[in-house]
């Protein structure tokens, strides 16, 4: 499920995001996700594995794509834009951050 590695990559030391913030987004997260089957494959990422998250951003016409490995991905994905989850919490909850 791409929340569990969402789960996974929030955690890591380099973004330096504390436990509670953390659980925090994920929560805000899955409370406004819209779970997405994609209909289609697609072929666009560096790496094939992240293919994935560009076929649910499509399918759900998303606004935003988060990443922390933004160069495996393009800027945009039609209208979908490629954000890092910093630039996610700036967008959704600045009053969380510190």
């Amino acid at each position: 499920m791409i929340l569990d590695e969402y789960r996974e990559v929030l955690a890591r030391p380099e973004l330096k995001i504390r436990k509670g913030l953390r659980q925090q987004l994920l929560e805000l997260m899955r409370s406004k996700a819209h779970l997405v089957k994609p209909s289609r494959e697609l072929l666009v990422t560096k790496d094939p594995d992240d293919n994935k998250f560009l076929e649910c951003a499509d399918t759900a016409r998303a606004d935003y794509l988060v990443t922390g490995n933004q160069k495996h991905f393009p800027k945009f994905w039609k209208k979908t834009k490629v954000i890092t989850s910093r630039e996610f919490l700036d967008i959704v909850a600045p009053h969380l951050i510190p």
